[in-house]
């Protein structure tokens, strides 16, 4: 008996050890929490950016890779956008691979939001591909799957939007949710499809633009379609102050469908200030949530704010902060440079901000 109850601490042990759902080690390193929190960056302006010769710089002030720069301050996960044949080849196929390519070789995870479009998709428009147009619906399914099954094969992600912000839809006539439910989902089910039987492993987002009502009327409808996470869109200015009902819609929604929830897009200005003549999105204090003012410390503290609500939920998976990157690139007399300078992860002096460390696991 004695042996016995000198073997119970060691057996206890060995069972606590032995389960690796939430860690991992090597044969002869420590055991490692997984790092399942998505904490990410859309940085797909990063290409055009860097090359009309801006050059980014870290706390220090030295100049630095931005992908660096984030990854060192915790960054795990580099959202990227996909237009289908964009005008200028911007956020086009080629330099979204070569883009994914170097996210993963700077050791983080490539989530793609693909448009299904050649430009903006967001719930005021959602434009069919120009070589698209004008297709019969099963055509147009046909192409749109092996569009899809080009992109998992050829970029391999770990997180893929099946549209952005499909508030009411994608692709346009066809795909419209309110006019034509049925060959939406049918859309969104074929993509689904084609995604599984590539990958086992890289998860299927769907993204709504915003919260509330709105949020719970758009993920009942996608029930027939095979997905992992619900995504949402959380600005201020666009989806109300309430921080509360942010709160109340994840919890709400992983209850209901048994998802994740990931806060797909989010920002907040440092300042109220300018740096180009670009007319920006934000700039006015009524636009502000007052308990965040527009300063470094506000800006960091909303987005501390945000990352808290997620991480307290039990359906919480992460969050994503929108237009990191978008910094006045073409100078401070541009009319077409950047509508969103004072909302970036770097100050007018392409220095990285405080927020950036909100980005770290322990913060």
């Amino acid at each position: 008996m004695k042996k016995i109850i000198l073997l119970l601490p060691f057996l206890f042990f060995m069972l606590n050890c032995s389960d690796d759902s939430t860690s991992t080690n090597d044969d002869d390193g420590p055991i490692v929490p997984v790092d399942t929190y998505i904490r990410a960056a859309d940085m797909s302006f990063l290409p055009l950016i860097e090359s009309e010769g801006t050059v980014y710089f870290n706390a220090n002030n030295q100049p630095e890779n931005a992908l660096t720069t984030l990854k060192n301050a915790g960054c795990n996960t580099i959202r990227i956008r996909l237009w289908k044949n964009p005008v200028d080849g911007q956020s086009g196929f080629t330099q979204v691979k070569a883009f994914a390519q170097r996210v993963k070789q700077a050791g983080m995870k490539v989530w793609l939001t693909v448009h299904y479009s050649d430009t903006w998709a967001d719930p005021g428009q959602q434009t069919t591909p120009e070589t698209w147009s004008g297709l019969s619906f099963a055509n147009l399914k046909n192409e749109m799957v092996a569009y899809t099954e080009t992109i998992m094969t050829e970029i391999q992600p770990e997180i893929i939007q099946i549209g952005n912000e499909i508030n009411s839809g994608f692709l346009w006539p066809q795909g419209h949710l309110i006019n034509n439910e049925s060959q939406c989902l049918e859309l969104l089910s074929a993509a689904s499809t084609a995604i599984r039987a590539k990958s086992q492993t890289t998860k299927i987002m769907l993204h709504y633009a915003g919260i509330g009502s709105g949020a719970s009327w758009f993920f009942n409808k996608m029930n027939p379609v095979n997905y992992d996470y619900i995504g949402l869109s959380y600005y201020p200015i666009w989806h109300g102050k309430n921080l509360s009902e942010l709160t109340s819609t994840i919890n709400s929604l992983g209850q209901t469908h048994n998802k994740k929830v990931i806060v797909a897009e989010t920002a907040y200005p440092f300042t109220l200030g300018w740096e180009d003549w670009t007319n920006n999105i934000m700039g006015l204090e009524n636009q502000l949530i007052p308990a965040y003012p527009a300063t470094p410390e506000g800006q960091k503290n909303y987005l501390l704010a945000i990352k808290n609500i997620v991480e307290q939920s039990e359906f919480g998976l992460g969050f994503a902060y929108w237009g990191s990157e978008w910094i006045a690139f073409r100078g401070n007399q541009s009319t077409n440079g950047s509508s969103w300078e004072n909302q970036a992860l770097w100050d007018f002096e392409n220095k990285a901000l405080p927020v950036m460390s909100v980005f770290n696991q322990s913060e």
